[in-house]
């Protein structure tokens, strides 16, 4: 077999279908992994880089005064830009408006769509310690996501039963025609196999950007594919360990980046390009926990500078040992945070000298 018929492996077939009067031909993917295997070499340093940012924003939300307050901020933020790249236009102060007011009617469409977002997101975490991942779970998701809101009448929670397409004005002009119904389900059984299979020994990252595309690529929903697809890369990185808290959300990095996110696409659809794709994906998890990771530091800083303020004048003068004990021990726990080893050491030394003159 010559290294050309090797790479058309990854390639997946097409079917021609009757849709709407028309003879279109809808794509069928290969199941994962790719084959070839992913050549994983050229991408290690971008995996490293990635690997490494998600574990210092892993690390860094374990020592947020308010993890809470944090996550559902986080989270909230998430569900306004996943909705943004559908199409609608409520802002984050739109969406902590409608959840905090009591409101007479009817919500807005674009509204009621970031917060069922949000509640698909939650559902699925909380789901997560009963079943696991699995097309069972993405479907319950689903049915919460599209719930009373512009979706409610393209089937919630159930995969569909009529052809769909992706970019046109018809299925015979799309940019896009996704498997047909009749070869659903056993797209959809290879997908749900991957999710739990161990013998391709890939990384979890990887096998999370591998598994968004293939949900995108069956798009199995009439509605809500996008946002289900994105939800799945964090709810897989949960199970797997790399993250602790959900705090991976990568829609602003594909909305900034909307055009190379379609073309990548369609690349490993195309030409089985799923390298380039990773590459993508690698710096968009990067860059994203990376963000996530200051946003959490200024939090810490913020917090930090308001404890001394509100110290200084409970103690006064007269307790300046006592002061110098708290104040240092508040810093001692920045200087750790912030990876300054020496630093601490000293300061933990100074801290035993003035705590022994507070014991005699």
């Amino acid at each position: 077999m010559t290294e050309a018929d090797s790479t058309n492996l990854r390639l997946g077939r097409f079917v021609e279908i009757p849709v709407a009067g028309e003879t279109v031909r809808a794509f069928v993917p290969p199941p994962l992994p790719p084959q070839p295997p992913i050549d994983v070499l050229p991408l290690l340093e971008r995996l490293s880089l990635a690997e490494r940012a998600l574990g210092r924003l892993d690390g860094v939300t374990m020592l947020l005064p308010r993890q809470e307050l944090f996550l559902y901020m986080y989270v909230r933020k998430e569900a306004v830009l996943s909705s943004q790249i559908e199409g609608t236009q409520s802002t984050l102060s739109d969406l902590l408006r409608f959840e905090t007011e009591a409101q007479a009617g009817q919500p807005i469409d674009d509204i009621r769509e970031v917060s069922n977002y949000v509640d698909a997101m939650m559902y699925g975490l909380e789901r997560l310690q009963d079943l696991p991942l699995s097309l069972r779970l993405i479907r319950e998701m689903h049915a919460r996501l599209l719930q009373s809101a512009r979706g409610g009448s393209k089937s919630p929670g159930e995969f569909r039963r009529s052809q769909n397409w992706i970019g046109g004005t018809r299925p015979g002009n799309a940019l896009f025609v996704p498997p047909p119904v009749t070869e659903l389900e056993a797209c959809l059984g290879a997908l749900e196999q991957f999710m739990h299979e161990d013998r391709s020994k890939l990384p979890a990252l990887l096998k999370a950007g591998l598994l968004h595309v293939q949900f995108e690529t069956i798009h199995p929903f009439l509605d809500g594919n996008g946002r289900i697809g994105r939800l799945l890369v964090t709810l897989f990185l949960c199970v797997h360990g790399v993250l602790h808290k959900p705090l991976l959300y990568l829609s602003l990095y594909l909305k900034t980046h909307r055009a190379d996110y379609y073309r990548l696409l369609q690349e490993v659809r195309e030409y089985g390009a799923w390298e380039a794709w990773l590459e993508f994906f690698l710096d968009g998890v990067a860059e994203t926990a990376n963000q996530a990771f200051e946003a959490a530091t200024r939090i810490i800083e913020q917090d930090h500078r308001a404890i001394k303020r509100r110290i200084w004048p409970m103690l006064g003068f007269k307790s300046s040992n006592s002061a110098r004990v708290i104040l240092g021990g508040i810093e001692l726990v920045h200087m750790m945070r912030k990876g300054q080893a020496k630093y601490a050491h000293n300061l933990q030394l100074s801290l035993a000298e003035q705590f022994d003159l507070l014991a005699a």
